[in-house]
């Protein structure tokens, strides 16, 4: 039986209770961070900011969006863009946060790879936030689907598809995803259920999930050093601030991280008012139409990386090649055999392989918003090749690395 005495005040009834002291100390004050670290580690909270103001600006936007395939167009660009007050702010933000979120992401993403926050008992971190990734897209090309226009239709129609797998003919399959031979209102309701509910649920957890996997191996450092994190600690708490080199997360490095916010924010804020149609195709623009096919269907720009990676090759090569593409980053840890979790500039030959897997990725993703024909197909096949080229040499390099 627990033991409980007579409070002394209204935080000593909540601790004996919640224990909010040791949760506050094992979240915050006594979280350790290592000082040596830079603005690229404050990308999990600009994550985490990016993502309130999707969930705040989603909320505004479900009470006046209508998931019916007649209205759902108008509901968009006419109730709430011209008939709510600040209906327009509230889907700008909603629209430049769906995008930048995916920025941030390929930042924080390609941080990890280059500092090697995935090795030696980070594996979880990086696992947990490769799933975050899957969420989120998932979350993302749900929630395209929802404007009904004619991108979000047509990209609705090619991406399932997809899962028809080639020549095995899987019709049944992609019909029980659409709910209907064709995107309809079975399809619409689905994908409004998993972009309102069953997807923002399973990001919340898994957001949990990650910070809990960053923990107990702690967060890696610039040069990946390996320090004793509760000697440091016991400097800092002692007062010897200066000669640890750790400092507690609350509210040291909240501090750090708030500025870095701060200035994202100027960012954010300036593309909502004055560049928020960078977000938004202006094909979706024109209502549904079944009848009438885009001249040039491509997803949105965080997609066309992997989109690039299915279009060059026949139907079951490229299947193929795009799943390779989309399992691949999880499987990073177990790819680098190196025994070194230092960064990329000391580690030779990954070095080059970092910035060649950086590169091919920003060429595949502007080939694929390019018509697949003359020279624009040429090199969005090459880079494919050279993207899966790479994955297949991450193993021969970095086991013959030398440790350091």
């Amino acid at each position: 039986m627990a033991h409980f005495t007579k409070a002394t005040s209204l935080h000593d009834w909540l601790n004996q209770r919640l224990a909010i002291d040791a949760v506050r100390r094992v979240m915050a004050t006594e979280y350790w961070i290592p000082k040596d670290i830079n603005f690229l580690w404050a990308m999990g909270m600009v994550l985490a900011i990016t993502f309130a103001f999707l969930l705040v600006s989603g909320i505004f936007l479900l009470m006046y969006y209508q998931p019916n395939v007649k209205t759902a167009f108008d509901s968009v660009n006419y109730t709430i863009m011209t008939e709510v007050d600040f209906g327009w702010l509230w889907r700008h933000v909603h629209g430049v946060a769906a995008s930048v979120v995916f920025l941030v992401i390929y930042i924080h993403m390609f941080t990890g790879i280059y500092y090697g926050s995935y090795k030696k008992g980070r594996e979880m971190i990086w696992l947990s936030g490769m799933l975050l990734f899957v969420t989120f897209s998932a979350e993302a090309f749900s929630g395209y689907m929802l404007p009904w226009g004619q991108m979000s239709y047509w990209a609705g129609m090619v991406i399932t598809n997809i899962f028809s797998l080639g020549d095995l003919h899987l019709n049944g399959l992609v019909e029980w995803i659409r709910g209907d031979y064709v995107p309809a209102q079975a399809f619409l309701n689905r994908f409004f259920m998993l972009h309102v509910l069953l997807l923002p649920l399973a990001i919340m957890g898994l957001i949990g999930l990650h910070f809990a996997t960053l923990r107990i191996p702690h967060v890696n450092n610039q040069e990946g050093e390996e320090f004793d994190f509760e000697a440091e600690a016991e400097k800092y708490k002692k007062g010897d601030k200066k000669g640890s080199k750790v400092i507690a997360f609350a509210n040291d490095f909240m501090s750090k991280d708030m500025f870095v916010v701060s200035i994202y924010l100027i960012f954010f804020f300036y593309l909502v008012f004055f560049h928020y149609d960078f977000a938004m195709d202006p094909v979706n623009f024109d209502p549904a139409d079944g009848l009438k096919t885009p001249t040039h269907i491509y997803p949105e720009w965080y997609f066309l990386w992997s989109y690039e990676i299915l279009r060059p090759f026949s139907t079951n090569i490229g299947l193929m090649a795009f799943g390779f593409a989309q399992v691949i980053y999880m499987l990073l840890p177990f790819l680098d055999r190196s025994p070194n979790a230092v960064p990329a500039h000391k580690r030779g030959a990954f070095k080059i392989w970092f910035w060649l897997l950086l590169i091919n990725m920003i060429v595949l993703t502007a080939m694929g918003k390019m018509p697949p024909e003359g020279i624009f197909s040429t090199i969005g096949f090459f880079a494919a090749l050279s993207f899966i080229g790479l994955w297949i040499a991450l193993p021969i390099i970095t086991k013959a690395e030398r440790k350091l």
